[in-house]
């Protein structure tokens, strides 16, 4: 009997010490900080793009305030104009066109002229006819009934408007772009209502808006950027809490994995040690008992339960195997990769492994592929019945991607993983645990493909 269980424990795959030598590496995550400063890049950057999505706006807001009120200026100034240095001059010999009372207008409102601040000046009368203008060929002319505002005759409110002067009786102005016109109704010592008109250059109006938007502005962006800076120290504090909480939920998974891995080989351990030795015993003792069985029929009965036992520890060696990882330290991935195919390949499955020699990875990223790959192997050995199995892992766009497809039946992934199948979940885990997201893309009757990618940066911070 000692012969026939030394002869059987020969024949397991593994011995018991080189089973307990196998080693299992737990990975310990690694605190990256990079997503921090990314977060804090993030955050900086969109404060800057609603600073100018704010500043723009309120640049218009405040060039248009600063219009308006240069705008009512300019009203003040030609109104004040008007009263003290116009009304006392119009008298009825300038209304009739006389050169004298023509040349004293023109003296008292030179100043005015000379200096840039006045384009042109006219005075009108109710019939709109042009009663004095700086420009003497207009004195006289008649451009029919005007359309000003009532109130502008009734109660004497002047009006402003910036805009191109296109009218027949601006002939003279049309090519000065855009200019303030100034409306402006009084009342001189003769008792005619009059109207005054005075067109200023536009540059009046933006060098107020320049000193309004000067003198707000500063105080705006600053106020916009400290109120952003006060919620950056807030928002640091956030974006670590949330890579701390990401990393500690990593370790935990970590941590779940490798219990798996350890409790994988345990059951291995116990399996080879106690139930496959106990079962290669007692096949052998029906070996023997069926060698000297006196009775045929108790031959065939010894020799059937000897079959069925043999089949069964064949399914144990297998599972024993398959419980345990290839060893990367000593393999290498490629050959640790090829080592988990072989079983499909014994079972006829069509099995390629192939990767790219642009791969750089972690060992601690090896172990997430190598794990991944098995529990995917895993599935399609019992549920696919797949002809033809395919593993890639090469570089795309940055990222490292595994894929490993088959042409088995196939499932609708719309609905989730088939019910009982916890390779998936498994997978998912694993390839969180190394900060990787998993895709399970499948259709009824098309196979199905599992595809774990580690970003550039997941792979290139570990370096």
């Amino acid at each position: 009997m000692r012969r026939l269980l030394a002869r059987a424990d020969r024949t397991a795959p593994e011995t018991a010490a080189q089973l307990a030598d196998w080693p299992v590496a737990p990975p310990q995550p690694v605190v990256d900080r990079s997503e921090v400063r990314a977060a804090v890049r993030s955050f900086l950057l969109a404060g800057l793009v609603v600073l100018l999505v704010a500043a723009v706006p309120a640049t218009w807001w405040i060039r248009a305030v600063a219009e308006e009120h240069a705008v009512e200026h300019v009203l003040r100034v030609t109104q004040r104009l008007t009263n003290y240095a116009v009304a006392p001059l119009i008298t009825d010999d300038l209304l009739v066109g006389d050169p004298a009372a023509t040349a004293q207008l023109d003296t008292r409102l030179r100043p005015w002229l000379t200096d840039g601040t006045i384009r042109r000046i006219k005075i009108w009368d109710e019939d709109g006819t042009i009663v004095y203008s700086d420009e003497h060929e207009l004195i006289g002319q008649n451009y029919g009934p005007p359309s000003w505002d009532e109130d502008l005759l009734a109660r004497g409110e002047g009006v402003a408007a910036i805009e191109h002067q296109q009218e027949a009786e601006n002939s003279r102005e049309s090519g000065a772009g855009r200019l303030v016109e100034v409306y402006v109704g009084f009342v001189p010592a003769g008792g005619e209502q009059l109207v005054f008109e005075a067109y200023y250059d536009d540059s009046i109006v933006r060098d107020e808006q320049h000193s309004v938007l000067m003198g707000m502005a500063p105080a705006f962006l600053l106020t916009l950027a400290m109120f952003q800076l006060a919620q950056l120290a807030p928002a640091v504090g956030l974006a670590r809490r949330i890579q701390d909480h990401r990393t500690a939920r990593a370790q935990l998974l970590q941590h779940a994995v490798d219990a798996a891995e350890l409790e994988r080989v345990r059951v291995a351990r116990d399996l080879h040690d106690d139930v496959i030795q106990d079962l290669a015993g007692l096949s052998y003792s029906l070996e023997a008992q069926e060698m000297v069985a006196a009775v045929p029929e108790q031959r065939v009965a010894l020799g059937r339960s000897r079959t069925i036992l043999q089949g069964s520890l064949r399914t144990l060696r297998g599972i024993t195997t398959a419980l345990y990882s290839p060893d990367l330290m000593t393999l290498g991935l490629p050959k640790a990769l090829a080592r988990l195919a072989d079983p499909l390949t014994q079972r006829g499955i069509d099995t390629s492994v192939r990767i790219s020699p642009a791969v750089l990875l972690t060992p601690e990223q090896e172990g997430m592929v190598l794990k991944v790959a098995r529990e995917a192997f895993a599935n399609i050995s019992k549920h696919a019945h797949a002809s033809t199995v395919s593993l890639r892992l090469g570089v795309e766009d940055g990222a490292t991607v595994l894929s490993i497809s088959d042409d088995g039946t196939g499932f609708d992934d719309s609905r989730g993983s088939p019910e009982g199948h916890l390779g998936l979940r498994i997978m998912r885990d694993i390839a969180d645990a190394a900060g990787a997201s998993l895709e399970v893309r499948s259709r009824p009757g098309t196979g199905t493909t599992v595809l774990a990618i580690l970003p550039h940066d997941a792979v290139t911070s570990r370096f």
